[in-house]
């Protein structure tokens, strides 16, 4: 039986882009461009490397966002993915953390799973906590911030790196990991990669053909909100300190003054 891999991507604003917030303080996405989160496509790298492990694997990529995440669904299927799923509706603006999980793991249960793969968090929000989110909603085990991922005889094993130790971790698929960029370099789509993916089959579905309601995600449904939001100050001109016998007091006296030391 084949192995059901399948793989949450997100489509983020460009972090070196110049972000703001829309009116309704969400983040503005029609003003700066998008692409696959860095972070995601190590979960994409971990994925194609287990499927080259198996007998028999496929690969599937789930997105939920605008019309424009299926930049972010092609470049996975261009990296090696086998087909992708995108959760597009206008309903889901504003749909926070707790929400998104729900969406996905709806899809993710439609969809049929043996192993869910994630990045450890979204570039844009960072949280990091949709993975452990994900495995509760789904009641499955999560084996979560993995720098190292295997798939043998219904196991998944890994490592978990931490400040002073290593953990080696498995559990019995059904299952969801979380990879960290420790995990291994994303591989870079070709050619024939990139010409590949055209042709494969990209579905999407909307909230009805997940059976949820609008007011479980948006806004309306967020449990989290933001109540206000200011431009970043401009930058200004640093101080500088002539050494002149005195310059290492300056420094001091200037550090001690902005609560650095």
């Amino acid at each position: 039986m084949s192995l059901r891999i399948v793989v949450t991507v997100k489509y983020v604003p460009d972090a070196t882009g110049d972000r703001h917030f829309a009116d309704d303080l969400t983040v503005d996405r029609d003003d700066v461009d998008g692409l696959l989160s860095e972070l995601d496509e190590y979960a994409v790298e971990q994925a194609l490397q287990i499927a080259e492990n198996a007998d028999d694997a496929e690969i599937t990529v789930l997105t939920v966002g605008p019309e424009d995440a299926k930049d972010a669904l092609r470049k996975a299927l261009s990296m090696g993915a086998d087909k992708a799923i995108h959760v597009e509706d206008d309903d889901l603006h504003g749909t926070d953390a707790v929400g998104t999980s729900l969406v996905l793991a709806k899809a993710i249960e439609k969809a049929g799973f043996d192993l869910v793969v994630s990045g450890m968090a979204s570039t844009d929000g960072t949280a990091g906590i949709v993975p452990a989110l994900l495995a509760e909603r789904l009641g499955v085990p999560q084996v979560t911030l993995l720098s190292e991922v295997s798939v043998e005889d219904g196991v998944v094993k890994g490592r978990r790196d931490g400040d002073t130790a290593s953990e080696q971790l498995e559990a019995s698929l059904p299952a969801v990991v979380s990879v960290t960029d420790q995990s291994g370099e994303a591989r870079y789509p070709s050619f024939k990669g990139i010409m590949a993916a055209k042709k494969k089959p990209v579905q999407s579905w909307d909230l009805s053909d997940l059976d949820l309601e609008a007011e479980e995600v948006g806004l309306e449904g967020a449990w989290t909100t933001v109540d206000s939001a200011a431009e970043r100050p401009a930058r200004t001109a640093g101080t500088i300190v002539k050494d002149e016998g005195e310059g290492g007091k300056q420094l001091a006296e200037f550090l001690a003054g902005q609560k650095f030391i």
